[in-house]
């Protein structure tokens, strides 16, 4: 009886032994089998994922005289969530609207989806932020898929795209010109992590080797760029990268000017141009000097339709600092505020070399003009013009001219702001023809109709009638504008003595 009891005993024990190491063998094996079970990506936390909205901008009018009613559903795994609707405006900026869910730490990619409608008397429209051009029925869908492994994403939106990792632009399909409910919208994705570097820790194990309970902060490849900006990137932060000589968008921002302006949300991979705006204080009877809200977004529209991304300081850094008061300011004086206000007289200040500069005073002569504050003289075309200003008086004044439709001083400025930045360009008097012809801006010039078919901000003719720059496409004297912008004339020319 004994003996039987012991031999039952001895084989439960076997089977127990045999049954553990067995299930042991079999977990190891289905580890490396994608198609079993996958592997935890991350064993020190469960895997939230962060879809945040950061920024909405109608590119267009889209339906009538109105402001929209934007509101957004973001599908996470096919988990729906809906915003609130953000009433009466076109743009809307540091919204701040986010939505966290769990998702399964043992699925590589997560599906994303973001769509955008304006809500309109109950009707809820679809606005396009996506650059899908076939013909399915969620064409207007930004569809995206996260990877839990790399901390990035792909599919409509992906790290050298053409828009910008993390915007996403609805005239990517070609609709510039189309009446289509256009617009933009900023986003980012993220996950939880554990020792909070933004890198993942799949990624920390198996690409870097790095401990991934341990944050991986400061600059280890000495490139004076972070972890955090290299990472976001694509760029390995523990390899040495010449950032300074490294312009990968050919925006004449290099990438350690990209980091410098991160908070602008600036890419090393999509072109971006900086303006700073500063301004007289308000004169004695009243006279303003200050560019509308309004207006720096009827600025940053046209470009952004281009995915050339406006940059605005006017406030938000170092711009948008007051000027002393003067009733009329001489080309001498701009040269100075030029060096107190913007390069702040540093020789050297890295500003030069990013921002353009604007300056917006009570009356000066020509009543605007762009000008490079390097060297004299400085008003003109010459390689390096950076800078221009604007009149306010003579902004005011145009309000009560009948031969303007729109008479508010946001086109007015916005108009103004845009031509002289074409100027900033390269886009020069008599380069083309129609550019400033003083000669052709009135019907009984005999230029005039010589030169109309140039249909761009940079012809008087139109310059507070066409907010745009040409596209070539109007006629055998047209212009391509857009084509013919370079981005870097505005850089201080390295030889300055041709400039004397």
């Amino acid at each position: 009886m004994k003996k039987s009891i012991l031999l039952i005993t001895f084989i439960l024990i076997f089977n127990s032994i045999f049954s553990t190491v067995s299930i042991s063998m079999t977990s190891q094996k289905d580890l490396f089998n994608s198609n079993k079970i996958l592997i935890d990506y991350d064993p020190q936390i469960n895997i939230n994922i962060t879809v945040k909205i950061d920024s909405i901008r109608a590119l267009k009018q889209i339906d009538d005289d109105s402001y929209r009613n934007f509101f957004i559903k973001i599908f996470i795994n096919n988990l729906e969530f809906i915003s609130p609707v953000f009433n009466d405006s076109d743009y809307l900026y540091n919204l701040n609207f986010s939505v966290t869910t769990d998702v399964p730490d043992d699925v590589e990619i997560v599906e994303i989806k973001i769509q955008l409608y304006d809500k309109d008397e109950g009707l809820d429209e679809q606005c396009d932020i996506s650059g899908d051009i076939n013909n399915s029925d969620n064409i207007y869908d930004a569809k995206l898929f996260y990877n839990i492994k790399t901390g990035h994403w792909n599919g409509s939106d992906y790290i050298n795209d053409s828009s910008g990792y993390g915007r996403l632009n609805g005239c990517d399909d070609g609709s510039i010109y189309t009446q289509e409910k256009d617009c933009e919208l900023w986003f980012n994705i993220y996950q939880n992590d554990y020792d909070d570097d933004t890198i993942p820790y799949w990624t920390e194990v198996n690409t870097y080797g790095t401990d991934p309970k341990i944050k991986n902060s400061g600059d280890p490849d000495n490139d004076k760029i972070p972890v955090e900006w290299e990472y976001k990137w694509g760029y390995n932060p523990f390899t040495w990268e010449n950032h300074t000589n490294l312009d990968p968008d050919n925006d004449s921002i290099n990438n350690f000017e990209e980091y410098l302006t991160k908070d602008f949300n600036s890419d090393p991979f999509r072109k971006d141009i900086f303006l700073e705006v500063d301004w007289m204080e308000e004169g004695p009877n009243e006279e303003k000097s200050v560019m509308p809200q309004e207006a720096k977004d009827r600025l940053k529209n046209p470009f952004h339709k281009r995915n050339i991304v406006f940059h605005l300081d006017t406030g938000e850094e170092n711009g948008g600092e007051l000027i002393p008061f003067e009733d009329k300011t001489n080309q001498a004086a701009i040269l100075e505020i030029y060096n107190d206000y913007f390069i702040h007289n540093i020789e050297n200040n890295w500003r030069r070399g990013v921002f353009h500069y604007g300056i917006i005073v009570n009356l000066c002569d020509m009543k605007g003009y762009g000008f490079s504050g390097d060297t004299a003289p400085y008003w003109g075309y010459i390689p390096g013009t950076n800078g221009f200003v604007i009149s306010s008086s003579q902004m005011e004044k145009n309000t009560q001219k009948i031969i303007y439709e729109d008479k508010t001083l946001e086109n007015f400025y916005g108009s103004a702001m845009m031509h002289e930045m074409g100027h900033n360009f390269g886009i020069r008097f008599g380069e083309p023809i129609g550019c400033d012809n003083w000669f052709a801006k009135y019907p009984w010039k005999i230029s005039y109709w010589f030169i109309r078919d140039y249909k761009s901000i940079m012809n008087y003719q139109y310059t507070y009638r066409i907010f745009d720059y040409s596209d070539g496409s109007h006629g055998i004297q047209d212009y391509n504008d857009w084509a013919a912008i370079n981005l870097s004339y505005f850089e201080k020319p390295e030889n300055l003595n041709f400039l004397k």
